[in-house]
């Protein structure tokens, strides 16, 4: 169903799920346990696992708060894609690491509800991928401090309006953790 030729792949795309960025996520040990159950899944599918790393001023590359959560470790063999924006496809090597995969649609889990999980999944809706949101696997931290809705409601309104997101010759949408079938996402 995604607008790509030759793409009946699922990938698992894991976004931000670092030190520093989920230190004081909402709800921050159920959803990494969440994407920790959705990653040991997509592998004994044989369903490629895709690892995406931010870094910017607050988030130093190799530095501690920079390393992905130690619940989580990528594979050797699973693709790791460092960024610096929102958009996991800006910038980034992630469009050729999906199409050498054969991705045509991907299951999102991560972080920050409000910043790169929303800017990756428009970034893949528009570049013609199907994308999915896992509604009980991605999060935020409270941004009320600086005018935004507390976390909760940041990550209810995401997945309200992804479940309900559309465009030709794509799907969108949400699932939960539970009831993930990798299987029956668009191939």
């Amino acid at each position: 169903m995604a607008t790509l030729a030759d793409r009946p792949n699922t990938a698992l795309l894991v976004v931000d799920v670092q030190n520093g960025v989920v230190a004081g996520a909402y709800d921050r040990d159920a959803v990494v346990a969440n994407i920790g159950s959705l990653v040991e899944r997509a592998r004994q599918e044989r369903v490629p696992v895709v690892w995406v790393q931010h870094s910017d001023e607050q988030l130093a590359r190799g530095s501690d708060d920079w390393g992905i959560v130690p619940e989580l470790s990528p594979a050797e063999a699973e693709p790791l894609v460092e960024k610096n924006y929102g958009d996991s496809f800006e910038d980034t090597p992630l469009e050729s690491v999906l199409s050498g995969l054969r991705v045509g649609s991907l299951v999102v889990v991560g972080a920050q509800t409000d910043a790169c999980i929303r800017s990756t999944l428009h970034g893949a809706l528009v570049r013609g991928y199907d994308a999915v949101l896992v509604s009980d696997a991605h999060t935020t931290e409270d941004q009320s401090e600086w005018g935004a809705p507390p976390p909760e409601q940041v990550i209810a309104h995401t997945n309200l309006y992804w479940k309900y997101q559309t465009a030709p010759g794509r799907t969108a949408g949400t699932v939960e953790t539970a009831a993930v079938d990798f299987r029956a996402q668009p191939q």
